[in-house]
């Protein structure tokens, strides 16, 4: 008697279409994930860039604020003026840069300042913010 798996020679067309056929549906699948995952990468970058914008504008408030020989004037009442900041750190805007907008509130408490800030990007009005109580650093005397 003939063993018949053993007599079996190579792959059936019939094989190489079926597997063409499942590797085909697998690619498809991943390409279309693509352009959501790109559309996430680049969201996730512009939250950062804003991130760290609105922890450097928090951190010059608060440098301002705590020395006590700096004059500090808080913001007029209604929307504050709002100051344009790139991505790149430059002070133009640089081809393929993201022009930020942010708006610094600073409230007097009396002795201590509420700082407000908020940074807003193209196609996100809402955007981040943050808001910290400074007070003042008087100076040691010895």
């Amino acid at each position: 008697m003939r063993n018949l798996i053993g007599d079996r020679k190579g792959i059936s067309m019939m094989e190489v279409l079926v597997s063409v056929a499942l590797i085909s549906i697998g690619v498809l699948g991943l390409v279309t994930l693509l352009p959501s995952g790109w559309k996430l990468s680049g969201t996730s970058d512009m939250l950062g860039r804003a991130a760290g914008i609105l922890q450097a504008e928090l951190e010059a408030n608060e440098i301002l604020i705590m020395n006590e020989n700096n004059p500090v004037t808080p913001t007029p009442p209604g929307n504050p003026p709002k100051k344009p900041v790139y991505g790149s750190g430059s002070r133009t805007l640089q081809p393929g840069d993201i022009a930020y907008s942010v708006q610094t509130e600073r409230t007097d408490l009396g002795g201590s300042w509420m700082v407000r800030v908020q940074v807003t990007w193209p196609n996100n009005p809402m955007g981040i913010s943050e808001s910290v109580i400074v007070t003042r650093q008087k100076a040691f005397i010895q």
